[in-house]
This record gives C-alpha cells, sequence and structure tokens, in this order.
C-alpha cells in the first residue's frame, strides 16, 4: 500500500479576518443599497472563526485583524464603546496576540487621539515605529525572516483629526483637487480619480520614508515582508473607488524592494487577488456582507518557500510562491 509523504509542519501561522463591523442593529444595506449587511450576526462569525483558531491542533501564532471592527452606525446611536467592548471581549477568549489595522469605521466611532493607546492600538507588540508619534504604523517579526509592517491608510485623511487642524486642511485641499461633490463620500466621475473619497485616505510623506527604510533592511537581511493595511492599492484586487489616495507611490515602494512578498488588506468586502513584479496583493472577503450561514476568515500557514491560505466560507484558497 502506498503511503502518502507527510506534511512538512509550517514555520508558523497566523489567522486573518476583515471589516466584521459588529453594531446592534437590524441588518442594512450598504451606501448604494445593492448589498446587504448582517450587523448583528457579524459578532457570531467572528465567534466561529475565533473558535476555529482555538480549537485547531496547530493554533496560530498571531492575528490579523485588518480593519473596521466595529461600524459607524454605533456612533450616533451612543454606542461606540460598548460595541468595542463587546467585540475586545470575543478576541480575549482567543489566547493569542492580535494585531488591529484601523479603518474609516474605526474614525468614525473614535478619534485618532482616542485610538492612540486604547484596546485597537496593539503597537505595543511593535519592534519599530515612525518617529511621528500619532502614525499608527510598526514593524513585527514573528519568526526569523520574517517580517510584517502594519501600515495607516488614514496618516493623511478627513477621519478622527480635529477639522481646524492643518493636517485636515492638507487633506481637504487634496481631495477637492480630484472630488469637487458636494458630499465627498460620493466618489468622482472620472475612474481613475473615484478613490478620492472621503471613507478613503492616504499614506503620508513621513510613513512612506519609514517604510522604505524598513524595506532596506529587509532587503540587506534578505528577509521576507508581508503588508497589512486596511486599504488595498491595487486596481487587481478590487474597484478603484476602494484604492488608497496615494497607492502610486506606495505600489513604487513595494516594487523596489525584492523583499516584500505579500500586502493584505480589507475594506472593499469582495474579495480580490493579483500578483504584481513578485508581490501577492490581496483583499479579503469581509464579515459584515456574509451570510450569517456562511463565514469569512482565513488561516495562513507559512513555509520557507511560500504562504498558503486556507479560507473558511466565501474565502477562496490561495497559494502564495515566494518568487
Amino acid at each position: 500500500m502506498d503511503l502518502c509523504p507527510q506534511q512538512p509542519a509550517p514555520l508558523f501561522t497566523f489567522g486573518v479576518i476583515a471589516d466584521i463591523q459588529y453594531a446592534d442593529i437590524d441588518d442594512g444595506f450598504n451606501f448604494s443599497r445593492t448589498r446587504k449587511r448582517y450587523y448583528r450576526s457579524s459578532l457570531k462569525l467572528l465567534q466561529n472563526a475565533l473558535e476555529s483558531w482555538s480549537d485547531s491542533a496547530v493554533k496560530p501564532d498571531f492575528i490579523l485583524q485588518l480593519g473596521d471592527v466595529i461600524d459607524g452606525f454605533n456612533k450616533p446611536n451612543g454606542a461606540s464603546q460598548r460595541a468595542l467592548d463587546t467585540v475586545m471581549r470575543e478576541f480575549a477568549s482567543c489566547p493569542v496576540k492580535v494585531h488591529h489595522v484601523w479603518g474609516n469605521h474605526e474614525f468614525y466611532n473614535f478619534s485618532r487621539s482616542q485610538l492612540m493607546g486604547s484596546p485597537l492600538d496593539s503597537s505595543l507588540n511593535a519592534d519599530w515605529r515612525p518617529k511621528q508619534s500619532d502614525i499608527y504604523a510598526y514593524k513585527f517579526s514573528p519568526f526569523p525572516g520574517f517580517v510584517f509592517v502594519v501600515l495607516d491608510a488614514y496618516d493623511v485623511s478627513l477621519l478622527g483629526i480635529p477639522e481646524s487642524s492643518e493636517r485636515y486642511n492638507k487633506a481637504m485641499n487634496l481631495i477637492k483637487l480630484h472630488n469637487n461633490n458636494e458630499d465627498l463620500n460620493c466618489p468622482p466621475e472620472l475612474q481613475c480619480h473615484s478613490r478620492f473619497t472621503m471613507f478613503n485616505g492616504g499614506f503620508s510623506q513621513e510613513q512612506l520614508d519609514w517604510l522604505d527604510l524598513v524595506l532596506s533592511v529587509a532587503d540587506e537581511k534578505q528577509e521576507k515582508v508581508t503588508l497589512v493595511s486596511h486599504i488595498p492599492v491595487h486596481s487587481g484586487t478590487t474597484d478603484y473607488v476602494c484604492l488608497a489616495w496615494n497607492q502610486e507611490e506606495l505600489l513604487a515602494i513595494i516594487r523596489s524592494h525584492s523583499c516584500v512578498v505579500c500586502y493584505m488588506a480589507g475594506h472593499a468586502h469582495d474579495g480580490g487577488y493579483c500578483l504584481d513584479t513578485g508581490a501577492h496583493h490581496l483583499t479579503l472577503d469581509g464579515v459584515i456582507e456574509t451570510r450569517p450561514d456562511s463565514d469569512a476568515y482565513a488561516t495562513v500557514s507559512v513555509y520557507p518557500d511560500r504562504m498558503e491560505l486556507t479560507g473558511s466560507g466565501r474565502v477562496m484558497d490561495r497559494v502564495f510562491l515566494f518568487s
């Protein structure tokens, strides 16, 4: 009888989940009323993911939460903190570190200063951060030779900062160069400018310079780097309307460093993937628009030559080979 060779154990594994957007309200629809959103049952789907990771024979070393953990509808209902507490209790049930990304819905509920030092600030796990203290970006290494970088896609934005600040005015001037709509959440008609909406944001020059330095060091050490953010930067993974404001600048940095193997994001709620000059770009399906009888999370096993993503529910299985 032929026996199948045993699969070698991964170097490490991690879980990934995006756009939970929990709120204790009835189901609704997206902005264009084309997609249903399941606000209450998103908590059950988070529980499903956490139970699966906790019960797994090979438990993940950490979890990536790609942003929008609670929905903006909590804010007018005065339920922001209550909703966040509810979600964080669930995360506390899983005994591994969670790296939280900040999305637009975090900023609908809290200011940037409120998020700093909050339970959603996982930068205490960092081994390198930008010098500018309120940029929420950091680097960590879960295993020798592998680096993860959490990026702040709302470093330049109209969200979470005082309207009287110079930072707000600069962001307003930038968005109005491309978006003349009275409601800045309405995308410009020109497709290539449709990303310039209030629910998107971008990366400051300070953050880009820091990232360039991080990646230069990783190139020298021949490390493999995965970038993690809320907003996609490659049009091959989502519609233009869901891209970061200055996605071309970030793409240029990625393309100039051979160490980058993957860029992971959420925000768009529909899964997407493309390969660009050796870097895999993944947009993960969002929990909020996933039916209550399905799931939306993934477990990633990392090997010396690849990452194997095993999806649950509507998330597709994928293999990311390292070039």
